[in-house]
């Protein structure tokens, strides 16, 4: 039987997780480098200090992740995990407002780097942790907190290496990372809604490299390496994708045409009009291709014999993304064009019907008047799914709540989560974790 959870301070509780926050975000992690060591310090400096000790993880290069344990009796099943990455994206310091690495507080705001992704769910996760400890309450489950590294650029010095040189330090039954979160407004519809994620599209990186012959720009001639690479990027622009409603997004559409949220039929020809207007709802819907990167030449009067470009492809569960790059070299139709892959991931997807998602519904409708819950696919990926793929249980949620204005700043210029959105995620999850795992 489930005991009264133990009086908290929130105020005093929030106070410390809001310092611990700023202070957070003002550690640069940006990766490329990384640097990760500096988080995993400043990390385990608070962990220690409450007398947990720490697990260290060196990948090399400062690649370092952390790992704290608080033993359960195991009653209730295996370890939940609270899963975060303290690496950053880099940032373009002359289009923010405040300095990104600041943790300026402004307009009722916490502005930086990783504000969003994902500094503040790793702060939440923390206090939960800590919280737990410090109320000596025994445990029916081990309580994993673990803070990785290289997230960011495809987990090769974080969750990927720590699955092939130290599987037992990833070993779950269940996982709480990001991907999922609450917004306030949807199709329109002014209602807190929170999609908890249960499955995300799969990155394919790849780099397109045109060669051809160089030469002088006063003579032109048609073996221009940047022309082919032009028109390679053309027509992969330009290339129609197929509308597709996974099946998980049967159940997305289902609550929220309950709820009033949205209307009419989750079909590819009823959404179609949709998704022309709204990127999200296409993203959802598509296999997408950003054009991301390009560079070419080495003088204005020099015709180049070589020229690349970065394309970011995110393919639907269950796209095999061999054979979506297969699709893509017909699309290009050109010899000259190469594609060489920088990284690929995919999983499957968990199951809702579990006690981890029962438990983040009821505790979301019991803390957020009006709340809509969802089990949701995320557009971008996470390292969750290494977990998926060894048959973990994961799950993208926070307990935030953000405007779409505020959540469109999620590896932008000026990314901030407000105050009240923050101290919403740290009382949310440190709930969900106390009646996982707490006696």
């Amino acid at each position: 039987m489930m005991t009264a959870p133990p009086a908290i301070d929130w105020d005093a509780y929030f106070d410390e997780a809001l310092d611990i926050f700023q202070r957070y975000l003002r550690i640069d992690t940006s990766n490329p480098p990384g640097n990760e060591w500096r988080a995993a310090d400043f990390l385990e400096g608070i962990l220690t200090a409450e007398g947990v000790p720490c697990q260290r993880y060196d990948a090399g290069g400062g690649r370092v992740s952390l790992r704290a344990v608080l033993p359960g009796d195991g009653s209730a099943g295996g370890p939940l995990l609270l899963l975060n990455h303290t690496d950053v994206v880099p940032v373009e310091r002359e289009y923010w407002e405040e300095d990104p690495f600041g943790g300026v507080i402004r307009d009722g705001c916490v502005w930086g780097r990783g504000a969003l992704d994902m500094k503040s769910l790793g702060v939440a996760e923390l206090m939960a942790f800590l919280a737990l400890k410090r109320e000596g309450v025994p445990l029916r489950r081990d309580l994993v907190f673990l803070a990785v590294a290289d997230e960011e650029a495809g987990g090769l010095y974080g969750i990927e290496w720590l699955a092939r040189h130290h599987p037992d330090a990833i070993r779950a039954e269940y996982v709480i990372n990001e991907g999922g979160g609450g917004v306030t407004e949807l199709f329109g519809v002014h209602r807190p809604v929170f999609n908890v994620a249960v499955a995300e599209k799969g990155p394919l990186w790849l780099r397109l490299v045109a060669e051809g012959t160089s030469g002088h720009g006063s003579m032109p001639h048609d073996d221009n390496a940047l022309e082919r690479l032009v028109r390679a990027l053309y027509r992969i622009h330009t290339w129609q994708r197929e509308l597709v409603v996974y099946p998980l997004l049967d159940e997305y559409f289902s609550r929220l045409r309950r709820a009033g949220i949205f209307r009419g039929e989750a079909t590819p020809e009823a959404l179609a009009p949709v998704a022309a207007e709204d990127i999200r709802v296409r993203a959802l819907l598509t296999n997408t291709i950003s054009i991301t990167m390009a560079q070419s030449g080495i003088k204005h009067n020099v015709i180049p014999g070589r020229a690349e470009a970065a394309i970011d492809c995110r393919l639907l569960p269950g796209v095999d993304p061999d054979a979506f790059q297969r699709q893509l070299e017909e699309v290009i139709d050109d010899p000259k064009v190469r594609l060489e892959r920088v990284f690929a991931g995919w999983s499957e997807p968990s199951p809702y019907d579990t006690e981890l998602f029962r438990t983040i519904e009821e505790v979301i409708r019991q803390h957020v008047e009006d709340a809509v819950v969802v089990p949701g696919v995320t557009v971008g990926f996470t390292d969750s799914r290494v977990f998926r793929n060894q048959g973990v249980v994961a799950y993208g949620f926070s307990g935030g709540l953000d405007t779409p204005e505020l959540l469109r700043t999620f590896h932008g210029h000026n990314e901030r989560v407000t105050i009240e959105s923050f101290r919403l995620n740290c009382r949310l999850v440190y709930e969900v974790v106390r009646r996982m795992c707490a006696a």
